[in-house]
């Protein structure tokens, strides 16, 4: 059965998808980075060349004290020299690993976000039905830059400070060995505020997240809704919602700082404890016998170099377990199952339709069909009137596909319609919908839009001249190359619409949807609108919802529906004669006209 109840929670689709666990995310998210290998490669280059310069510095602070010691005038003068070459190697270094770090990580970005957009354009209704448009959307921005810190920004983090530790470490073994051992006493404690601190900051960052959502949630419903939200002065009430959402966005926030705050120096603490312990055991006499006050003070100049990269290395933890619960983020939206299209054929449709016992019941138990049957010939014109929730909207969608009927099945020209693949049941089906749905383009784009780009302007003048929509379009700065503004707020409710139609004229498919489609208009508009229409509607199935039955009466064919079930169907004055419930709607929709 399928799963389209609306939901208004935000995090329904991270509920519904297993735990999936940090290691797996982290590898897939580094799966990402197998194409810039090379980049990769010169970012590990760049990064040990600088780590290397860490133990130049100790051993620099050797070779000044040896001379000074020693007398040696000449090594003294190649002191400001070598300096100068250490800072230039450092430099050029440091350069290479930035460079090809943000190389990598703003094109994992761009793969990420490509990725998501794609598959947002894949998935079945039943996703856009049970996710808020303002968490999609925040999945998109935010947890695709919060990614990076788990991929490049924590990998930029290991290898450079990971490789200087290294690094440093080394030199103080090969100095000491004895001595540096007492460093790896506090590993223990070290490796156990990282496991907690890991598992609080995944869990504060999934928090953040969430509440990123809502944020963005409100904001976009705000902004489509600015003109309801000032007419019924709902500025208070959205300003109370959006301060809620914030707060507790700065609630989380707030306590990763202060997990961070506490764990950084607590692990610090432990290594200065060893830090402590170390100097003080080599000012003894007998620890550092044999060697030479260079060698000494080179030693120190190691440990206390150490103190800036583990503080870095404390940090990471943070930013990765952000970037990795960003990561199941991505994850659980790109596993998510894909719009099926199991058929093969593609025919050209003559348009003859046939539902035969189809019913569809939603995921809360909703009946919204109940063996329904109905034929339709070619050509015809069906009417499908009723009350609001009666079914008529879930039977266009049946019909596109948006939606899979529970029981029964439909055929196109005595085709099962799951035997045609997607793009061809969708590209011989035209629809107006009573919601109009315009793109911030211009005005020949947003009626050529999408399989339609490639048509001559004349063919667009015409369906705009179909649709009366020609008029007006010219009065427009730059005509059919005008912009309309986002979702087409800079014309009126009759143009946007009257654009829409001209949309489905300019499709010329064999099948044709009107869901409300002359709602909009003034009386005027509408009256040469449903001429148009009565016109194109001759030659093509035409499916017509409709609340005002006077714009029906032509129809071949009216069906009533009710409850999901079809309770009268005939002719405008069969259905009159009738007397029964459609008779009476037409009786107060006319005294209401």
């Amino acid at each position: 059965m399928p799963s389209f109840a609306k939901s208004s929670n935000p995090e329904l689709t991270a509920t519904l998808k297993p735990e999936i666990s940090q290691r797996h995310t982290f590898f897939r998210l580094l799966g990402y980075l197998k194409p810039y290998w090379w980049a990769l490669l010169l970012t590990i280059i760049g990064f040990a060349i600088n780590s290397a310069t860490e133990v130049w510095i100790a051993k620099l602070l050797q070779f000044i004290t040896d001379a000074i010691n020693r007398g040696d005038q000449s090594q003294q003068n190649l002191f400001p020299i070598l300096i100068i070459l250490l800072f230039i190697t450092r430099g050029f270094a440091s350069f290479l690993g930035n460079y090809f770090t943000a190389l990598i990580s703003r094109n994992l970005v761009y793969r990420l976000r490509v990725e998501v957009f794609n598959k947002l354009l894949r998935l079945p209704s039943a996703f856009y039905l049970a996710n808020p448009s303002g968490t999609i959307s925040s999945k998109l921005i935010f947890d695709v830059e919060q990614v990076t810190a788990a991929s490049t920004g924590s990998l930029k983090t290991l290898l450079r400070d990971g490789l200087t530790v290294i690094a440093l470490l080394g030199y103080m073994f090969y100095s000491n060995w004895r001595l540096t051992l007492i460093l790896f006493v506090v590993l223990p404690p070290i490796l156990w505020l990282v496991r907690y601190a890991s598992k609080r900051f995944l869990h504060l960052s999934k928090g953040i997240q969430q509440t990123m959502g809502s944020v963005s949630h409100i904001t976009n419903e705000v902004i489509n809704g600015y003109q309801v939200v000032k007419n019924y002065g709902g500025q208070e009430y959205e300003s109370r919602r959006f301060n809620d959402a914030s707060m507790k966005n700065l609630r989380q926030g707030m306590k990763v700082v202060i997990t961070n705050s506490i764990n950084t120096p607590l692990i610090q603490l432990l290594m200065a404890m060893a830090m402590c312990v170390v100097v003080w055991l080599a000012l003894r006499p007998e620890v550092m016998s044999g060697t030479t006050a260079g060698e000494f003070i080179a030693y120190i100049g190691a440990a206390g170099l150490l103190s800036k990269p583990v503080r870095s290395l404390t940090d990471i933890n943070q930013q990765l377990q952000k970037g990795i619960a960003a990561g199941e983020s991505i994850f659980a939206l790109l596993d998510e199952p894909e719009e099926q299209d199991t058929g093969t054929l593609t025919p050209k449709l003559h348009g003859d339709i046939r539902f035969e016992q189809v019913g569809l019941t939603y995921a809360d138990g909703t009946k919204a069909l109940q063996d329904f049957s109905l034929s339709v010939k070619a050509g015809e014109t069906i009417a499908l009137v009723g009350r609001s929730g009666a079914g008529k909207t879930t039977l266009v969608n049946l019909l596109t596909r948006a939606l899979t009927p529970t029981s029964g099945q439909i055929f196109l020209d005595n085709q099962p319609i799951d035997s045609l693949t997607l793009e061809s049941l969708r590209a011989q089906i035209a629809m107006v919908n009573q919601q109009v749905v315009l793109f911030n383009d211009s005005v020949e784009h947003n009626i050529a839009y999408g399989s339609l780009a490639d048509k001559p302007i004349e063919d667009i003048t015409a369906a705009a001249k179909a649709a009366f929509a020609h008029d007006f379009i010219m009065q427009l700065p730059n005509g059919y190359g005008s912009d309309i503004g986002a979702d087409g707020l800079q014309l009126s409710g009759g143009q946007r619409q009257r654009l829409s139609i001209a949309r489905a004229l300019l499709k010329d498919a064999p099948i044709l949807i009107l869901d409300e489609a002359t709602s909009a208009l003034d009386n005027e508009s509408e009256y040469y609108i449903q001429q148009a229409l009565d016109n194109i509607m001759k030659s093509r199935t035409t499916l017509v919802i409709a609340h005002r039955l006077t714009t029906i009466e032509s129809a071949d064919k009216i069906v009533v529906l009710d409850g999901g079930y079809i309770k009268e169907i005939g002719t405008h004055d069969e259905l009159l004669q009738l007397g029964g419930q459609y008779a009476q709607m037409y009786a107060r929709d006319f005294a209401e006209a």
